[in-house]
Formats: structure tokens, sequence, C-alpha cells
């Protein structure tokens, strides 16, 4: 198997290379969670005081979500926020999530990835320097190039987590 970080056919170079590293992240966090049963997917750590792999996963989406939206330059509309959302609940934590199968959190994970996707088979290279506002209050400025890197870099940093609780889990099933 070779590793490259290459886009589609219909992606310029520097946009293709970015939605690669997404890509490849997506990739992981599938054979990462690959096998799980709903029992370690909504398994939240030793004394339940962590977020679950079901909780992540869902908060990976949305933020994904989130961005392939201001790379469009579109306002996320209230439909997907009610079905993907919210970020965070009022006790600032990400929102419980609670049986919900693997193969559904995936499949419905897939269908952002494709707008992503579609998202930056639009964009060119010069588009990456755009700022767009980002933050729970929309209070910080990003180039759409540094969104793209966040989202892969964000992915996997909470792949970290899920590789944590499957350890966790295995151990007290032991």
């Amino acid at each position: 198997m070779q590793y490259d970080l290459q886009g589609e056919e219909n992606m310029s170079t520097i946009v293709g290379m970015l939605y690669g590293a997404v890509k490849e992240n997506s990739e992981r966090l599938k054979s990462i969670a690959e096998g799980m049963s709903l029992e370690e997917i909504d398994y939240k750590g030793p004394g339940g005081h962590y977020n679950s792999t079901a909780q992540l996963i869902k908060h990976i989406m949305y933020v994904d979500l989130n961005w392939v939206y201001r790379i469009k330059g579109e306002t996320l509309p209230p439909s997907l926020k009610d079905e993907y959302g919210p970020m965070i609940d009022e006790h600032n934590k990400l929102p419980m999530v609670r049986g919900i199968s693997l193969d559904t959190l995936l499949s419905k994970y897939e269908v952002v990835f494709n707008m992503l996707k579609n998202a930056c088979s639009q964009l060119t290279d010069a588009d990456l320097d755009r700022i767009v506002t980002f933050g729970h209050e929309n209070e910080k400025q990003a180039t759409i190039r540094w969104g793209l890197w966040h989202m892969a870099d964000h992915n996997r940093y909470h792949q970290a987590h899920i590789n944590q609780l499957r350890k966790w889990y295995s151990e007290q099933k032991l």
C-alpha cells in the first residue's frame, strides 16, 4: 500500500492535498472504530467521566459539517443544525449520544464527507486564502486552507481519545 495526499482528479493541487489529509483521517477513523459494539460505542471510560466514541464521532461530524458550509460560503441550514448538532449542550459539554449504532454514525459521517468532497471540487487554490469566521460565537477568523487542515487535525486528535476508550473498554472486559 502506498500512502499519499492527493485529491480527486477535479481538485486543484493544494486543495487536493488538504482534502487528501482529511480523507486519510476519515478512513483511519473508520478503521479505528471498526467492529465496535453498541455497548463499546456508548462506553464513557472508567467511572463514566469521559466522552464516548459516539459523542466523539458525532462531534467530529458536526465540526466538519460546519466547515463544509464555511467553505461553501453558506449558512448551515437549521434542518442540518437540528439533525447533526448541537456543538455543545447547556453545560458546555459534548451532547449525550446513546444507542446509535456505529453503522448509523459512520453513514451520517459519510454524508458530511461527501459534502466536503463536493465543496473541495469547487475550490481553487486561490480560494484557500478566503477568510471565514468560526468558533461558538463566530469570534475567530481563519483561512479556508487552515479550516481544511483543522478538519484533518481535529479528527486525528479525537482518534487518540477513541483509541484510549477502546483500550479501557477491553481492559474492563477482562
